[in-house]
């Protein structure tokens, strides 16, 4: 197989920072890896914009703060962008509870990652995003449920899971729970490729984007709430 070959079969990777140092360092780990490419980086949210609409990536790594325009904007104006195949995006952040969590989550992005994560965290984490799988470590998962439980009750909004049935409503609590397909199918007793068409059908039936989506419509339907 030639180079070619496997940079078109390679998880596409855009990375957007303002600091030069996370963006070489991240590029030179992901870049070696045989089944990553490195497609463009960019040190601003409208950058990065400009850098997603050229490259179509599969993967953005996404500074919460930047000038010019912060991720959390940046990530909104790429999700919407027509006519595009839409990347997943890893939020990068310095604080393990961020306070952009919740509206980083809300405005589509499939996970987050600290900026000091190790070298097999971070290659770790372009693989499980680009598989499809969101990446919520414990600390944010915390976070994202103490906000909840901060709030008031939600509305009832069961209705907006009315075209789910009761096993792919069984596949979204334990998505929202955390656990992974093949924990599902352990669970549930079933194959992990059956888990996987289950949330595929919840994520079709429901419009969303991702498991995090999935995750937040678990909450938002009061179909899981904090401490249950």
């Amino acid at each position: 197989m030639g180079q070619s070959d496997i940079q078109a079969e390679a998880i596409r990777v855009a990375i957007v920072d303002d600091q030069a140092m996370v963006r070489q360092g991240f590029g030179a780990l992901l870049d070696a890896q045989e089944d990553i490419a490195v497609v463009g980086s960019a040190a601003d949210g409208s950058e990065a914009v400009q850098l997603v609409r050229r490259t179509q990536p599969d993967v953005v790594l996404m500074d919460i703060r930047m000038p010019q325009m912060n991720g959390l904007d940046a990530t909104r104006a790429i999700l919407d962008m027509p006519g595009l195949s839409h990347p997943r995006i890893i939020m990068l952040t310095t604080f393990d509870a961020d306070e952009y969590v919740f509206s980083a989550l809300q405005a589509g992005a499939s996970g987050f990652l600290l900026k000091d994560a190790t070298a097999e965290d971070l290659i770790a984490a372009v693989r499980i995003v680009a598989d499809g799988e969101a990446l919520l470590a414990p600390s944010i998962t915390s976070k994202l449920i103490a906000d909840y439980a901060a709030r008031p009750a939600p509305r009832d909004n069961s209705a907006l899971l009315s075209p789910l049935t009761e096993r792919e409503l069984e596949v979204m609590k334990l998505i929202a729970s955390g656990q992974s397909n093949a924990e599902i199918a352990e669970t549930l007793f079933l194959s992990e490729q059956t888990v996987k068409t289950h949330v595929s059908r919840v994520l079709g039936k429901l419009a969303l984007r991702d498991r995090t989506q999935i995750v937040i419509a678990a909450y938002e339907s009061g179909l899981v709430s904090p401490g249950r």
